[in-house]
């Protein structure tokens, strides 16, 4: 009897951890577009719909793994979370959000530009850089100040002191990729 006391305790204890703890659905959330109202929204595997639509104006991710970029009204492209957080802003190029190159896409924060991971969402170079150019090859041209000018319908940017980075954020020479001490 003193057994059974001892397992009923034990099982209510774990059960009431758990009581209105989040359950995290492991699964993808999926792309759902209304074209008679053009909104847009995510479901869940099974149907149901995790994110409303409308809630935002666009969403540029169709398979919803880890994070999804989206067009929130008044704060741009965004990257959120499966709970709907806001994890950051996505760099603005050519009108939409910024593509992935190399593996990572950039990102803003307090008018500085970082990258996160394309497969995971997670940031793996803060935002620091006030000019950053995409990856390629495994290295990518930086600025800590630079300026922005415009034609009023092409930007370039100018700085004297561009290096480059590995995606480690490391300062790196460009022809041997080793680290600039």
């Amino acid at each position: 009897m003193q057994r059974f006391r001892v397992i009923f305790i034990v099982i209510l204890v774990i059960s009431l951890k758990t009581v209105g703890q989040p359950q995290r659905d492991k699964g993808v959330l999926i792309l759902v577009f209304d074209s008679a109202t053009g909104t847009y929204g995510y479901r869940n595997e099974a149907g149901k719909i995790v994110i409303p639509l409308g809630k935002y104006s666009v969403c540029y991710t169709d398979t919803f793994r880890n994070y999804a970029i989206v067009l929130k009204s008044g704060k741009g492209f965004v990257g959120i979370d499966r709970q709907d957080r806001v994890l950051y802003s996505v760099f603005i190029f050519d009108n939409g959000p910024d593509e992935s190159s190399d593996g990572l896409f950039r990102i803003r924060a307090a008018g500085k530009i970082g990258y996160a991971d394309t497969a995971t969402g997670e940031i793996v170079i803060r935002p620091q850089f006030a000019c950053a150019w995409p990856f390629e090859k495994g290295i990518a041209k930086v600025a800590l100040e630079c300026q922005t000018r415009s034609d009023g319908e092409h930007s370039t940017w100018i700085s004297d002191h561009w290096f480059f980075i590995n995606k480690d954020g490391i300062r790196v020479n460009t022809k041997t990729k080793k680290q600039v001490k």
